[in-house]
């Protein structure tokens, strides 16, 4: 059989471990082959020595989040101090409708106090023009909202805190912070988007993420606007990455419906051949920032918990469990939101739980798991539960620096055990969480790995160093490991015969030099054609 596509004189790094380096690299039919010699109809592309890699698993995102931020909201950096934010907000507000809503982010969690007053929210109407406005925090968790959206959603002084949620309030009064669930009351009156749109944000955010190499990723929480728009991108054949779903079961954050049973009831509707929803999608806490993680041992003491305030999980374990062995039963693996050391013991004693009843073969992921009880490391690999380590909080930044805020030093600073869980044998796999990271670039996420420093040295020191990574695990942790972590190692991770020829050509070799950080996708391919050129 003749070869559709040859790549000659090229450093290709397989992720394969019976032959971990090649020169060439043969395609037909839109998989690695072994053996295919070039026909009269081969394309033959010589790369100089360039380096070819697999392309990238994001096995963490909300892809469809950030394509509609790129096409449809305001977006500012997490940097952006509180005059910022109402600088670009009044621009933006300039043309507007006279009561059209304005939604966006992301603000950093270390404003917080800042947008906790009345005279914030007195701020952001005097900049909105009196307009119904929605921004999300870096987390994507809390919303700052303006007087208007407050109205709109019928939010008064006399509004109960939602289960799972806080209205917080200055004097008595919605001070325009609403922390976790209490921002759904806004998110289901701000107004979604049309089926169009929804397919425009996806086609978008794919867009981007095959410019930073990335062919195969999960999206970590989807709505059925969201399945509707990849189910139609396959059938047309326009989605050119493999994507995984997760459902969710739960949805303190993003105000969706439905959710829960009858989203695991019609996910098999929406299966095509790049697009597995194959996961359910469990909140089990929020975030330290907001004391809404649940932990082990208390936050620092303030003026609203006192000294001896743990933060709480979202459901029972009894609840927890029902729900893992539900969706196991039903065929569906499970990625679960645990920030707080606790929140990850209770989610690993529901996961021995099912693996007891017979489940063996269903994965399980730690979404985030920046904080783990030591006790409760060597039971990842133990119990067969990924560790999917995302956002980049690796290194110093805004959200450990929020933190910071809230819990005791030591403690704030032993976050992300990645070293150890690779010594005691978890999976681990590597996910940006785009769009509260605000690139989806790998790379900086791969340096940060290996040196646990910022890689462009914004934020000086390091991050818990001794838990830094080598590079060749923290680049399978971005291609093979997520792959096997959200079940796509089948097709795709590693470029080995009859898997599929997703791959990147860089700027550089990685392994050769001392800008990790600094490199470039130069060329993308996903099953043999080539999706993104520099």
């Amino acid at each position: 059989m003749a070869a559709d596509l040859v790549l000659t004189n090229a450093r290709v790094y397989t992720m394969d471990t019976a032959r971990p380096w090649a020169s060439s690299l043969a395609v037909a039919g839109g998989k690695v082959t072994a053996g295919a010699e070039p026909g009269p109809d081969t394309e033959v592309l010589d790369l100089g020595g360039a380096f070819v890699m697999p392309g990238l698993v994001d096995v963490h995102n909300h892809h469809a989040l950030a394509g509609r931020a790129d096409l449809f909201e305001l977006t500012f950096g997490a940097d952006a101090a509180f005059e910022d934010i109402l600088d670009a907000v009044r621009a933006r507000a300039a043309s507007l409708g006279p009561d059209e809503w304005l939604t966006g982010g992301a603000w950093a969690s270390t404003l917080v106090a800042k947008l906790s007053t009345e005279a914030a929210r007195r701020a952001l109407d005097d900049a909105a023009g009196g307009r119904p406005v929605s921004l999300s925090d870096d987390s994507r968790h809390n919303r700052w909202v303006s007087s208007r959206a407050l109205e709109l959603a019928g939010i008064t002084a006399a509004t109960p805190d939602p289960p799972g949620g806080i209205v917080v309030r200055d004097g008595g009064e919605p001070s325009g912070l609403l922390l976790e669930a209490a921002g759904v009351l806004v998110e289901r009156v701000a107004g979604g988007l049309t089926a169009e749109q929804h397919r425009r944000a996806s086609r978008r955010a794919i867009e981007i993420l095959h410019g930073f190499g990335v062919t195969a990723f999960q999206d970590a929480g989807v709505s059925t606007d969201i399945l509707g728009a990849l189910r139609s991108l396959d059938l047309a054949g326009e989605l050119d990455a493999w994507v995984v779903s997760s459902l969710l079961v739960n949805d303190p954050i993003f105000g969706v419906d439905p959710i829960g049973a009858p989203l695991l009831a019609v996910a098999g509707e929406y299966r095509t051949e790049h697009h597995r929803p194959d996961f359910v999608k469990i909140f089990l806490d929020g975030v330290p920032p907001t004391r809404t993680a649940a932990f082990l041992e208390p936050y620092l003491p303030d003026e609203t918990h006192g000294g001896c305030f743990h933060g709480s999980t979202t459901m029972s374990p009894a609840d927890l469990t029902e729900w893992l062995l539900t969706a196991a039963a039903a065929g569906f693996s499970a990625k679960v939101h645990c920030t707080g050391d606790a929140s990850v013991r209770q989610f690993l004693d529901a996961v021995a739980e099912v693996r007891a009843a017979g489940f063996t073969g269903t994965r399980f992921q730690v979404a985030h798991g920046q904080f783990v009880h030591p006790d409760d490391l060597p039971r990842f690999a133990s119990l067969g539960v990924a560790a999917d380590i995302s956002p980049f909080l690796w290194v110093p930044g805004v959200i450990p620096s929020a933190i910071a805020e809230v819990l005791p030093a030591a403690r704030a600073a032993r976050m992300q055990p990645n070293r150890t869980l690779l010594d005691t044998g978890a999976l681990v796999a590597g996910g940006s969480d785009w769009p509260v990271s605000e690139s989806p670039n790998a790379w900086e996420g791969i340096a940060g790995l290996v040196t646990r420093s910022d890689p462009y040295g914004r934020r000086p020191g390091a991050l818990w160093p001794e838990q830094a990574i080598t590079l060749a695990e923290a680049i399978e942790a971005f291609t093979l490991g997520g792959a096997r972590a959200c079940g796509l190692d089948d097709v795709t991770g590693a470029l080995t015969p009859g898997r599929s020829a997703d791959f990147v050509v860089l700027d550089r070799d990685p392994f050769r030099t001392a800008e990790v950080a600094e490199t470039r996708v130069v060329e993308t391919w996903f099953a043999g054609r080539r999706v993104f050129e520099r």
